[in-house]
């Protein structure tokens, strides 16, 4: 098995006091190792005993050398550091925090004691009574308690004090003077220990609260976005005057995400004239309907009587990504499957009654009745280009013609997200970056998505993916979240 050298430097020294280093490059069952100038190579029965050799080797050393040991781990997740303390304790080099949590100045760093077993209470864990001071009775109420019968008398004012605040507990008003007495209900949330990576691994592994990294915080976050459900339904537009540029991926992928997260309720609907592909590259359910099936039964979909399951007959359900998708024809000619704006307008009431978010995989044709009206009836607009100069030129045309249509289309062109695809396997992440900054000043958002095999030809599924990819998406699917 082949393995790279780790770097051999393992210890620098500062004004204060030498920094320990230890570097492990993980290559499957084993590790090379840097300790201390001396190459040392661990091995196990699985990557995960491999994982637990070297934190049981960096906490030795931390021990018998009586000070911090700092680890560099590169392996096939990514680059990880963490630091082992001589008191047993694990600390973050780079302490991380929730996004916009302010940083204080007195805080001290998150630390846990590795321990196999959990520690024994202390006394003050058990249960303790608390004396309670009896609350103060009105003059004349009978007492529930026995009391002393001399009683110290109250003065004039404390007596008329005393009668304001009976009067005031009767009226269900806080007494003047009275702090508000504090809740027994505590918010104590935290964000949750790291489930990635090598910070992960030792969470689970010893049930340490070790803090995320900012990169599992970012994603949780994203998550966080597409999981929301908003008042009333939400309809997003993909969009772009040039074909072949990924519209239908964008569809599929942006639709996987939001139910996937979200849950069900979500709807990709091929709204395309001229042999529109979503059907051909997602799921078919047990029967052949389109949108020219569904029309006829718009009226009866509409009346009180229709349930939900009645519209199974003209959806074909993604059973592994969640949502449905409303299938146009590529089989019949454009001038066989025409919709009307007065069709489109019963067809989007349709979906607006039993779906909670709606994407639409528009067409090429601008001008098209059924096109215009989705703008009309669009809350989020999402352009989906590839790197190449002429698909992203398209776009930016095509949100310019829209700032001079009307307000509300306007504003979609304003608030529009750009979907950059690195669609060519000899392309680069750069190349899309450098036409997402283009978008700069005429776009909210731009989002790279890299290239990934499994999306080019055959079905769109998103567990198809790279780990990378699903993660672009998931960016993706949160800036569109933040315009709904």
């Amino acid at each position: 098995m082949s393995t790279t050298a780790p770097t051999s430097c393992t210890t620098t020294s500062t004004a204060t006091s030498p920094r320990h280093e230890v570097r492990a490059v993980v290559n499957g069952n084993s590790a090379q190792l840097s300790v201390l100038g001396n190459p040392e190579t661990l091995t196990a029965d699985t990557y995960v005993d491999v994982r637990k050799k070297i934190m049981t080797r960096v906490m030795k050393l931390a021990s018998g050398l009586g000070s911090d040991v700092h680890l560099v781990v590169d392996d096939q997740t990514g680059h990880w550091r963490l630091i082992a303390g001589a008191d047993g304790e694990l600390h973050d080099p780079e302490p991380t925090r929730a996004p916009g949590a302010e940083a204080s100045a007195d805080a001290a760093p998150v630390q846990a004691p590795v321990s196999a077993e959990a520690a024994p209470l202390e006394p003050s864990a058990l249960a303790t009574v608390t004396p309670i001071p009896a609350p103060a009775l009105a003059p004349g109420a009978p007492a529930t308690r026995a009391r002393s019968t001399e009683q110290p008398a109250l003065t004039e004012p404390e007596a008329d004090q005393a009668e304001d605040e009976v009067a005031a507990q009767v009226a269900g008003e806080e007494p003047a003077g009275r702090a508000p007495r504090a809740s027994f209900i505590v918010d104590e949330r935290r964000e949750p220990a790291a489930a990635n990576g090598w910070r992960g691994f030792i969470a689970r592994s010893t049930g340490l609260q070790v803090p995320a990294s900012h990169a599992e915080l970012n994603r949780r976050g994203h998550v966080q976005a597409v999981s929301q459900h908003w008042p009333g339904p939400r309809k997003i537009a993909i969009v772009n005057g040039k074909g072949g540029v990924g519209k239908t991926l964008t569809t599929a992928m942006l639709t996987a995400v939001f139910a996937r997260h979200g849950g069900a309720g979500v709807l990709a609907w091929d709204n395309n004239d001229t042999r529109g592909t979503l059907g051909w590259r997602t799921e078919k359910g047990p029967h052949d309907a389109t949108v020219q099936d569904l029309l006829p039964a718009t009226t009866h979909l509409l009346s009180p009587g229709a349930q939900v399951s009645d519209l199974a007959r003209f959806v074909h359900h993604q059973t592994g990504d969640k949502y449905d998708v409303l299938r146009s024809n590529p089989e019949l000619l454009a001038t066989k499957q025409r919709i009307t704006r007065d069709d489109f307008d019963a067809l989007h009431e349709v979906a607006a009654k039993y779906f909670r978010m709606v994407f639409f995989d528009s067409g090429n044709d601008e001008s098209a009745p059924r096109w215009l009206r989705m703008i009309d009836h669009t809350d989020q607009l999402v352009v989906a280009t590839t790197a190449l100069g002429e698909s992203a030129e398209s776009g930016a045309l095509l949100l310019e013609a829209l700032t001079e249509r009307d307000e509300h289309s306007a504003n979609l062109a304003r608030d529009a997200v750009v979907v950059v695809l690195q669609s060519e396997q000899n392309g680069t992440l750069a190349d899309a970056q450098r036409i997402a900054d283009g978008f700069t000043g005429i776009a909210r958002a731009a989002v790279t998505i890299p290239f990934d095999r499994a999306l080019h030809g055959g079905a769109l599924r998103y567990d198809a993916v790279s780990t990378p990819t699903r993660n672009a998406w998931l960016a993706a699917g949160a800036a569109v979240a933040a315009g709904l």
